[in-house]
């Protein structure tokens, strides 16, 4: 192992050279009530769990970035933003699917289905979510990389913040937190554009005519990106993230997680090329797992609730083991029954299908059909009858009583809709609005993608006069099909 020295600081007479790492240890050391934060420098490493990360980062970051511009066509004047939380319009379009206010319940349906598929993921492998997906960890990997560019691996890190101020620490450091600040900046703006027209707002950004809340959003997801993953980075997973603690109530001894296997790595020690192997562990102690995780924890003390099962340390793990000619896998996905079974001299066995992941599963795929057929048997035509309240009547002067009504009617497609409404439960009653009178149907026409109020007046003829109220139904008919809305008319009392 290499030994970094600082000679930067003061020695008194007779004193040896201080390492870095123990110039980092004084600096943590705690002065006050609270122990500061001891900063963790993870070491790049190689290997398939790494590579995946990249893949991932670079697949999930390039979906948030490039959704905004994606176009899908819709007719007449509506956005043709693939996906876009229009508040003007009160609608959430995803693709072919739109969504009103008063569908806020398939949003709902979504959280749900998110939340019992975590739930089911960390149940079989534990936090692969936290591990490859999480917003957190992905921009926490970005920013890494950024500073690597800039300052190096881990040594170097540690050498350029131990070393004293200079120009090369100066522009190294400026310009790692200007590259920070464009990321922030372009995590902000993307955001921004899911909520309005990307090519217009873009426009207006920069000529300071965009909306408010466009700025006011912008700001603070520039801030938090900036400040979460570029300094609190371990502290957001440890701290301020729930899951971490709620994931207990997940797991299992089955459940596949980034484990030592201290059956085959115990007794552990140091290890030169010509000693041999009998009578201890493959473990020789290198500590690379542990330089190489972002959470600063040394995972052979077993499961820990800041391990966020990144795979990092099995990738450095595997690459000591080559080096050592032992074999790969003294750390991996595993279970703790198998490695207890293995411990016992035992075959080990894993058991994906167990009362908890088959409760979950079955969960998720119950909410999942309910969401597609919710979705496959929208009604395209809604309408709501709204019987007047004040007056409740009107009695004309031949003795006929009318009543008045307001039908809203939703269109939800992309289509006008050609109309016939009908009225019924009331013999002779006459069907008007302000453009049409008489006793036959009315024909209208409603525009797409909006909610259109239509004024009727129902009248029943003096020879039908009753007290009380009757019920009565408007039937609207479209496409060969009829919708019945239950509704009363009103008499009122015969003794008026």
């Amino acid at each position: 192992m290499t030994v970094l020295i600082d000679r930067t600081r003061q020695k008194t007479p007779g004193e040896g050279p201080v390492s870095v790492a123990e110039r980092q240890r004084e600096k943590a050391r705690p002065t006050g009530l609270y122990k500061p934060r001891t900063p963790i420098y993870p070491k790049l490493v190689h290997g398939p769990w790494r590579w995946l990360k990249w893949a991932l980062l670079i697949v999930m970051l390039a979906i948030y970035y490039v959704t905004p511009w994606i176009r899908w066509e819709r007719p007449g004047t509506l956005p043709d933003q693939a996906v876009l939380v229009d508040f003007d319009g009160g609608r959430f379009y995803f693709f072919m699917i739109q969504l009103w206010p008063q569908e806020v319940y398939f949003i709902t349906g979504l959280l749900v289905m998110s939340a019992l598929a975590l739930f089911l993921v960390t149940a079989l492998f534990g936090r692969l979510w936290c591990g490859y997906a999480c917003p957190q960890t992905v921009w926490t990997d970005l920013y890494i990389y950024v500073e690597r560019m800039f300052e190096g691996d881990r040594n170097a890190r540690m050498r350029l913040d131990a070393a004293p101020t200079s120009f090369n620490k100066l522009w190294r450091k400026t310009a790692k937190h200007a590259v920070w600040m464009g990321i922030a900046f372009g995590t902000g703006g993307a955001w921004i554009f899911y909520f309005h027209d990307a090519p217009q707002l873009i426009r207006t950004f920069w000529v300071g005519t965009a909306p408010m809340t466009a700025y006011v959003s912008c700001a603070i997801l520039t801030f938090t990106t900036y400040v979460f993953a570029g300094h609190m980075r371990e502290q957001v997973c440890t701290y301020m993230c729930p899951w971490p603690r709620i994931q207990g109530a997940m797991l299992d001894d089955q459940s596949f997680q980034v484990t030592y296997r201290y059956n085959r790595g115990e007794p552990r020690g140091p290890h030169k090329k010509a000693e041999t192997w009998v009578g201890r562990g493959d473990c020789i102690d290198c500590n690379q797992c542990v330089v190489a995780c972002p959470m600063g924890i040394d995972i052979r003390k077993g499961a820990q609730l800041e391990c966020i099962n990144c795979g990092l340390c099995i990738d450095a793990c595997d690459e000591i083991m080559d080096r050592v000619g032992r074999q790969r896998g003294l750390i991996a996905y595993d279970t703790d029954a198998a490695v207890s079974a293995r411990c016992e001299g035992r075959k080990p066995q894993h058991r994906l299908l167990r009362p908890r992941t088959v409760y979950y599963g079955g969960a998720l795929a119950l909410v999942g059909g309910l969401m597609v057929w919710g979705l496959s048997s929208r009604e395209q035509i809604v309408v709501h009858a709204l019987r007047d309240r004040n007056p409740a009547y009107v009695l004309l002067h031949d003795g006929a009583v009318r009543n008045g009504y307001t039908l809203k009617i939703a269109n939800h497609g992309f289509e006008a809709a050609k109309l016939e409404i009908r009225y019924a439960g009331v013999p002779g009653a006459a069907l008007s609005n302000p453009g049409h009178a008489g006793t036959g149907p009315l024909i209208i026409k409603v525009a797409p993608n909006r909610v259109t109020p239509i004024r009727l007046f129902v009248t029943a003829p003096a020879s039908e006069a009753n007290s009380g109220s009757r019920d009565a139904t408007f039937e609207v008919i479209s496409d060969d099909r009829t919708r019945s809305i239950e509704t009363a008319f009103e008499y009122g009392s015969l003794s008026e």
